[in-house]
């Protein structure tokens, strides 16, 4: 072994050497593609004498390659992420490239040295992180022999697919816990089936038309109301970036999407006034949910106020709902307004434009089941153990990725830098 000078890489074997990117690949970039090249639908086309309408492949965004090149992306929350990418295949112009300067290097082994690699030389930016074509041209890496590289690569391909493919199952075991966990909100709050004593007991005796298409029948002696006889909606605060940061408790947006129940302390602060404070308060039994989204599925997600969070106000991004009567309870409120009947609703009645919105008016006209209070405890207790449950097993599922993600990092780094020796 021998020092390689660069103090996070340590020792390497004495057959090593010590490069940069540039020196081995001829780096490029994804096509930017002009707007006077895109169609009437904003689509870019291409063509090519081998297909039969007309010789038009179809459309594509994107630049085309016709070779085994590494890519990569240079923006964004991902930069850095970096992909083997074998014959003929498209890169945008927020992807970099990376061609073999030399066949004397395996594509395979440097896929893996880089996706370790541009770890340390990504840097942070406003909308997530970059790593541009120069600052990949200077990336430290190491050059093995390629008979070490094809070792290397063919052995950290086998154990990586291995991690890789738990990882994913394990993924899937979750959202099938998720969904499950869904299935029971939504099956106990809308009356589908009947609990008592902490367990399901089948469905109840009688039912009744809910005049509400989605919601079908309901329990004969539930009532329903529209949320505009429930509660009072409003509006959260909205002021300058120079307010925050600093001041009183602030319930952001992300408080509101992340949680079933509002945590007692929240991290944001905001410079607020005592008749703001008055406004925009976060009392126990408020439900808050998201204004706003991208998409039509991420609006309307909700939390309730267990206990009042004193000197705070509310995101602008979000809507707080504050009952006036005393008919439905804070713990069964939390499952009611997290369950897939309301999120029925908002996908049927809303109109998205350039971002889905969540009004005022929309969200009075919500249809909301009401069961005795007697029956809402039975649903709450019962689903605060189920949930619970479920929330374990997924915690523990997330735990287990996190380290085999982290057992993946670690392999490729000591493979990479020559620390474990691959026969």
């Amino acid at each position: 072994m021998k020092n390689s000078g660069v103090e996070w890489i340590g020792e390497i074997p004495e057959d090593w050497e010590v490069t940069q990117v540039k020196n081995i690949f001829n780096i490029g970039r994804g096509r930017v593609i002009a707007q006077t090249e895109l169609d009437e639908h904003g689509k870019y086309p291409v063509y090519s004498s081998q297909t039969k309408d007309n010789g038009c492949l179809g459309y594509i965004n994107t630049y085309d390659f016709d070779i085994n090149q590494l890519t990569w992306t240079t923006d964004g929350a991902n930069a850095g992420t970096v992909f083997l990418r074998k014959g003929k295949h498209n890169c945008t112009n927020v992807c970099g490239t990376l061609q073999l300067k030399q066949t004397s290097n395996i594509l395979l082994f440097y896929k893996y040295a880089l996706e370790y690699l541009t770890i340390f030389n990504k840097r942070a930016d406003t909308n997530g992180f970059k790593i541009m074509n120069n600052e990949m041209a200077k990336i430290i890496t190491l050059l093995p022999p390629k008979s070490t590289q094809q070792r290397i690569a063919s052995y950290l391909d086998k154990k990586c697919s291995k991690i890789e493919e738990t990882i994913q199952n394990q993924q899937q075991v979750i959202e099938k816990l998720k969904a499950y966990k869904q299935s029971l909100i939504t099956e106990a709050v809308t009356g589908k089936v009947k609990i008592e004593n902490g367990k399901v007991c089948g469905e109840y005796e009688s039912y009744k038309d809910s005049g509400v298409e989605y919601l079908d029948r309901i329990p004969s002696d539930w009532n329903i109301k529209r949320l505009r006889y429930i509660g009072k909606c409003q509006n959260g605060i909205s002021k300058g970036g120079e307010f925050f940061g600093s001041g009183y408790p602030f319930v952001s947006y992300g408080d509101v999407y992340n949680n079933l129940v509002l945590p007692e302390t929240v991290s944001g602060l905001i410079e607020s006034t005592h008749e703001e404070q008055e406004n925009y308060s976060v009392k126990a039994g408020d439900i808050f949910f998201t204004r706003t989204s991208e998409t039509i599925e991420e609006v309307g997600f909700t939390s309730v106020c267990l206990k009042t969070i004193e000197n705070a106000t509310f995101a602008g991004f979000v809507i707080r709902v504050r009952p006036f009567t005393n008919e439905i309870i804070p713990d069964y409120s939390k499952y009611y307004f997290s369950s897939d009947a309301h999120r029925r609703f908002f996908v049927k009645e809303m109109n998205l434009v350039t971002r889905a919105s969540l009004s005022q008016d929309l969200l009075k006209r919500l249809p909301v089941l009401i069961p005795s209070k007697e029956e809402q405890r039975e649903i709450a207790d019962y689903l605060d153990k189920k949930c619970t449950a479920i929330d374990t097993a997924i915690e523990q599922k997330q735990k287990l990725i996190v380290k085999l993600t982290e057992y993946k990092k670690s392999l490729i780094y000591e493979c990479v830098t020559g620390k474990k020796e691959i026969s």
